[in-house]
């Protein structure tokens, strides 16, 4: 088993024990596919992109927030599409390694894992922001293909 699918397992049960005591979870649960909530992240997505061209100029510190949280609505969109509600980042990013590893979404593997470090050097001297937009653009398309 890969290391992302070890850290999915460990979300699922993290989320599963939480749920014995209290109707809220921060990891990852198993639901029926979705897609009225992956357009819903799909849209949200698309605000926080609009905000972070917005706020580009002059406003860098907080762009790159929007930025993230646009990647990171793109990113549940996917999980969504593929059954799963994710209430973690780390369990979030998990999956999506996960599902790029089973081939189940056709995501570069390597740049998945920029993305996910958000280390500049690693980026090959790419802004976080400018990556997480590269990023933002793929799952925003992705999040719209309809299920297989």
């Amino acid at each position: 088993m890969s290391h992302a699918e070890n850290k999915v397992e460990w979300c699922l049960r993290k989320a599963e024990k939480e749920l014995k005591g209290s109707d809220t979870h921060r990891g990852l649960v198993k639901v029926k596919p979705d897609n009225v909530a992956a357009a819903r992240h799909i849209a949200k997505a698309e605000h926080y992109l609009k905000a972070t061209a917005f706020l580009e100029n002059g406003f860098s510190d907080i762009s790159a927030s929007t930025s993230f949280y646009a990647m990171y609505h793109s990113l549940l969109a996917i999980a969504s599409k593929f059954g799963y509600e994710s209430r973690n980042q780390e369990c979030t990013f998990a999956l999506m390694h996960s599902l790029i590893e089973d081939k189940n979404i056709d995501f570069d593997r390597e740049l998945m894992g920029r993305i996910t470090t958000l280390d500049p050097d690693e980026a090959q001297k790419k802004t976080s922001v400018k990556l997480r937009e590269q990023l933002v653009r793929h799952w925003i398309v992705y999040g719209r293909r309809p299920l297989q």
